[in-house]
């Protein structure tokens, strides 16, 4: 994990974790989402900083994630995932106390650096995007699913199915974008877009208002955790500016 520059807090959180710091340092260890990977990990470190509580943060991808759900938790304290994980973990009677909508994720287009780069402004403009494309990248996760539904809307999946290529997963639809050729279009999640960017990678902008499909993060704490109190201060922290500062920072809302 990289050491990040201090983030100041505004004077009223700074107030909050005077309170925090009176208490005993703990150890916090939270499953995370994907694609709040480095968002997460500038938090925990402020977060670290400002109270003396250690946050260990541990992500997976969705399917990992649902396993160690069906386990109950396996040792940790705070579940961040999809809406779906965390409704899951609460009808199962895993967690204690109630679900915090902590963050979301929209779509984003993306071209190799130095390809032609399409309008993407307008609906119509992606659809005739899409069809004058080389090739169409977007994996098979949840967000590849909701740009699936898009051209099904449209009414051009049969066009374009010839050319278009379905990675498993975030970074193997960046690998694909970045190894291939001519004119292709990409889509995936903006905060799994953003580390590519240096590598290659040109986000050409979000999915219009009207075709975004967000993925929406809630946490949760899992009953069996032993640091109860640390983790509702962590989840509290994660809804101060200062956290959503971070997260944008990273392509989160």
């Amino acid at each position: 994990m990289r050491i990040l520059k201090p983030t100041f807090l505004p004077a009223a959180a700074l107030v909050f974790f005077a309170g925090v710091m009176n208490g005993l340092a703990a150890e916090i260890k939270v499953l995370g989402a994907n694609p709040l990977q480095e968002g997460l990990a500038r938090i925990a470190e402020q977060f670290k900083r400002d109270t003396g509580h250690d946050v260990k943060v541990q992500i997976a991808t969705t399917g990992e994630l649902n396993k160690v759900l069906a386990a109950g938790g396996e040792g940790a304290d705070i579940l961040i995932g999809t809406t779906a994980m965390a409704d899951q973990a609460a009808k199962e009677g895993k967690i204690a106390g109630t679900k915090t909508s902590v963050a979301r994720v929209g779509i984003g287009i993306i071209v190799r650096r130095g390809a032609p780069v399409p309008n993407v402004a307008t609906a119509d403009a992606i659809k005739e995007a899409a069809l004058a494309a080389d090739g169409l990248v977007y994996n098979t996760a949840g967000s590849g699913q909701n740009v699936q539904r898009m051209f099904d809307q449209m009414g051009i999946s049969e066009q374009i199915k010839g050319k278009s290529a379905r990675p498993g997963n975030a970074a193997q639809t960046m690998d694909r974008m970045m190894q291939g050729k001519g004119a292709e279009i990409g889509f995936g999640l903006l905060s799994e877009i953003k580390p590519y960017e240096e590598k290659g990678i040109q986000l050409v902008g979000r999915l219009p208002a009207d075709l975004q499909a967000y993925t929406n993060y809630e946490a949760v704490i899992f009953a069996g955790s032993k640091s109860i109190d640390a983790a509702k201060d962590f989840i509290r922290f994660l809804m101060t500016p200062a956290a959503k500062q971070m997260f944008a920072a990273t392509g989160v809302d």
